[in-house]
């Protein structure tokens, strides 16, 4: 068989990426250092990473990303990432992490955003392990920016080319010449809502508003609450946290999950673009019509003793972390009742807007739905009527709309598929997991949302599903993260052949 994929180019970008691994790896080598814990793990880590990127970068053809070689490219870099992540927390040796599946768990679920966690004793594990969690959730937070708008755009991911529509942008790849310039660009508004973050964040400790909010976790939760990714070093999430602190958060989940390429419009002055934008607006009234149905319900239910203040600021605190993947929780809403969790398990599956540090199958996508079956509607009592689908008044192309249908039932078989797994393979060690726990764990991993409800509840963690079980959740994390495709195709005969 001839190969016609140029893998080597593939594997030399990749390699690329591995070896600047290194630069963040030394923040908390820093700390560890700092704190008067043990380097090493740091150390060999970097050691890893400089060593394996430069052997792959030896491999270098032409290193041109043409669509085969992207697709390749994207789906090696997520999971190597991954791989070499999980280092320090294996050698750290610390709790549950000691073990490699859980440590490779932990390490997938941080850089691809989804904020599950397997950690027992969040006490048992030094700062520099914790911060490494959270630089990781950052970084997969910039990294699927730059694929998303770099690439995946560019490849036609399952619809993703309508960010082009929805921006009013001819080339959403293109906003700056070349790709690294628009990596730049992206780079500068992450790292500079990131400060902002610290800054509020901190800014509310140093007036007394939330106490425990020091430096250390200002940095920790504005690492994950930008990147739309979950992680705490608390073991009661933000419910830890004053209420000042839970409503500081809200905006800035709001703000990771919004396409970036609306936010640098905001910031040349164009401060009508968002509100011009379908997909804005469509988010905005999502977030306003969930947050406020499980609002009535906590406060039908008493869930809070009928006190307006924190009714309405779990409500919506949880609605806007779970739409916008964020994962974070302000409680342990796996107490609520069945009617309000149940609107929380629907909102797993929205996702924030396209462009955007968030996951699951993204509100843009569930636009176009909606607008298809309105127009099904509308054309069987008007046959003869000819009404094309329209995104912010642009017409958008038919091939684009099944693309967004293939995608999304794609994802919903492939959901199905692991809850059907978590259930069999629970049964099969002894594990009992009942139908609505294994729906949302299965939901939550590969829509990469983090905390699901029952015994991976948000106050909980997934050591309770077995071990091959956290295996096969490492893959659907790693699938999910990169919208699917990209992994898949690489399956097929064609793909290498024709």
């Amino acid at each position: 068989m001839q190969i016609r994929v140029d893998w080597r180019s593939s594997c030399s970008l990749t390699g690329t990426v591995l070896k600047w691994f290194a630069v963040p790896l030394s923040v908390p080598l820093a700390l560890a250092v700092y704190d008067g814990d043990d380097p090493v793990p740091f150390v060999a880590a970097i050691a890893v990473t400089i060593a394996i990127g430069y052997g792959l970068e030896q491999l270098r053809a032409d290193r041109q990303l043409r669509q085969r070689e992207a697709f390749l490219m994207v789906a090696l870099t997520w999971l190597s990432v991954a791989v070499v992540g999980a280092v320090p927390f294996v050698l750290a040796g610390n709790g549950v992490l000691a073990h490699p599946v859980n440590a490779l768990f932990e390490s997938t679920s941080g850089i691809t955003t989804t904020g599950a966690t397997v950690i027992e004793d969040f006490g048992a594990h030094p700062r520099a392990i914790m911060l490494w969690r959270q630089l990781l959730q950052w970084l997969g937070g910039l990294g699927i920016l730059i694929i998303a708008i770099g690439l995946l755009s560019n490849l036609m991911v399952g619809g993703a080319q309508l960010m082009e529509t929805e921006t009013q942008t001819k080339s959403v790849r293109k906003l700056r010449p070349e790709i690294d310039d628009t990596a730049r660009l992206i780079w500068g508004l992450y790292v500079g809502l990131t400060a902002l973050a610290v800054a509020t964040f901190y800014l509310l400790y140093l007036l007394g508003l939330a106490p425990n909010m020091t430096f250390f976790n200002a940095v920790a939760h504005a690492l994950t609450s930008v990147s739309t990714a979950g992680f705490s070093p608390e073991a009661e999430s933000i419910g830890a946290f004053s209420p000042a602190a839970q409503w500081a958060i809200v905006p800035f989940m709001i703000v990771g999950a919004t396409n970036f390429i609306l936010l640098y419009y905001v910031t040349l002055g164009e401060y009508r673009r968002p509100l011009e934008n379908e997909e804005f607006r469509f988010y905005l009234a999502v977030l306003a019509f969930f947050g406020g149905v499980v609002v009535a319900i906590l406060a039908l239910e008493g869930d809070f003793g009928g006190r307006l203040e924190p009714t309405l600021r779990h409500g919506v605190f949880n609605v806007v972390s779970m739409v916008t993947t964020t994962g974070y929780a302000s409680t342990n809403f796996d107490l609520w009742g069945p009617g309000a969790k149940h609107v929380l398990f629907l909102c797993m599956f929205l996702g924030g807007m396209a462009g955007s540090t968030t996951c699951s199958i993204k509100l843009l996508r569930w636009l176009v739905i909606l607008k298809s079956f309105r127009r099904d509607f509308f054309t069987s009592v008007h046959p003869e009527a000819v009404r094309p689908l329209r995104l912010s008044g642009d017409v958008v192309d038919e091939g684009t709309v099944r693309d967004v249908f293939s995608y999304v039932m794609l994802a919903m078989v492939i959901f199905f598929l692991l809850t059907v797994f978590v259930v069999v393979d629970a049964a099969r060690v002894g594990t009992t997991v009942t139908e609505f726990e294994a729906l949302s764990a299965a939901a939550s991993i590969f829509l990469n949302i983090g905390p699901a409800f029952g015994a991976a509840g948000p106050y909980d963690n997934y050591l309770v599903f077995p071990t091959s079980t956290r295996f096969v959740m490492v893959l659907m994390m790693w699938i999910g993260r990169i919208e699917i495709v990209p992994v898949l195709v690489l399956l097929t005969p064609a793909y290498w052949r024709s």
